[in-house]
């Protein structure tokens, strides 16, 4: 079965909309930001840029949310990274030394080919129609000089735009060498993860929002960021910290 790479999402008449940061397994701290927002599990809808897994503390969980009907995810380099290590040694053990993958090597066999569908069947790129307009979600970045309508034209059967989509950090550097970053045209606003920001960071139309989560020992203010997109646009952070499993 093909897994369709773009989902789009009509407006929300009945609760509100937000966008999750990088996870990378800090679900407990997710869960505190749902408390504090008063998230309504039958109303409200949550989006995630990718990275569920990997370097926190409870990866694992991605089976929990992933069953929610209320969460929605695409698929990040690091559920990229776990998919191509089921078929490549090398991947296997570099994901797994090196890249926060070593929780798969805990997870039972039932789990782990639980987890490989679902996240197999994760698009990777959503449009969420709002009131504050068309928002386009995707992990790290889309060529360029694309469209936000060409891009999501492509993507199906594009590998390269796939790999630039969930990789590229390409404007992220224009933003570091303190140049304009160019505009995402056909879309109101983009939201992405993947390079990792001081703080949730508006460029052009592109909002940054990974602020590593799950780096807290790396001498950074680690603070998970979800950004409300509907019915208003606000921005809400939570500090980070260890917990055990």
């Amino acid at each position: 079965m093909t897994t369709v790479l773009f989902k789009y999402f009509p407006k929300n008449h009945q609760g509100r909309d937000f966008i999750i940061g990088d996870l990378h397994g800090m679900f407990h701290t997710l869960e505190t930001m749902l408390e504090t927002v008063h998230f309504d599990k039958t109303l409200d809808r949550l989006f995630s840029v990718g990275d569920l897994v990997d370097r926190g503390p409870q990866s694992e969980r991605i089976l929990q949310f992933l069953d929610e009907p209320w969460f929605h995810a695409i698929q990040g380099n690091h559920e990229q990274l776990l998919l191509q290590s089921i078929t490549s040694h090398s991947i296997h053990k570099a994901w797994t030394q090196r890249a926060g993958g070593a929780w798969w090597l805990t997870v039972s066999d039932v789990d782990r080919e639980n987890i490989r569908k679902k996240i197999e069947a994760l698009p990777m790129a959503f449009e969420i129609s709002t009131d504050t307009g068309e928002i386009g979600v995707v992990h790290a970045d889309i060529p360029i000089g694309l469209t936000w309508q060409e891009f999501i034209k492509a993507l199906q059967h594009d590998p390269e735009l796939q790999q630039h989509a969930q990789w590229s950090r390409i404007r992220h550097r224009y933003i570091t060498a303190s140049e304009s970053v160019p505009s995402v045209k056909g879309i109101d606003l983009m939201v992405v993860g993947h390079s990792i920001v001081d703080k949730p960071l508006f460029a052009a139309n592109l909002c940054y929002i990974d602020t590593g989560a799950a780096y807290t020992g790396y001498g950074i203010d680690s603070r998970l960021t979800m950004l409300q997109v509907h019915p208003e646009q606000k921005v809400f952070q939570q500090k980070t910290r260890e917990k055990k499993r």
